[in-house]
């Protein structure tokens, strides 16, 4: 079973960085594609960025010109810099990656972003 090992979350103050990581095992395969989503307190889920196997990169609105996702497909690994991170930014992390037409998921990373 393709297990996704996700770290780098944590508390930080309004205005720091963080980067989170997601890591795929148990698989030989590269995934087509690698995405990040979070969860609110509120439980809303959003997509916050996505990059293809082409390393086309997309980013929800709030996010863009803070948060970066790049990888390395070759070695099932993604990753999210996070940069001006704002309270709104606090949330359960999730990384997702399709391998051979199947999604797989990570077991989500806090992030907190509070004074």
């Amino acid at each position: 079973q393709v297990q996704l090992e996700e770290s780098g979350g944590g508390l930080v103050q309004p205005g720091g960085s963080l980067r989170l990581s997601c890591k795929a095992s148990r698989t030989p395969f590269s995934p087509a594609g690698m995405s990040w989503y979070r969860q609110t307190p509120e439980k809303e889920t959003e997509l916050v960025a996505s990059m293809t196997i082409e390393r086309t990169r997309n980013y929800a609105d709030p996010v863009k010109g803070r948060f970066t996702i790049y990888g390395d497909m070759a070695k099932k690994t993604v990753y999210l810099e996070m940069n001006s991170l704002k309270p709104e930014d606090t949330a359960i992390y999730y990384c997702k990656m399709n391998i051979r037409g199947n999604q797989y998921w990570g077991q989500g990373t806090q992030v907190t972003v509070s004074s």
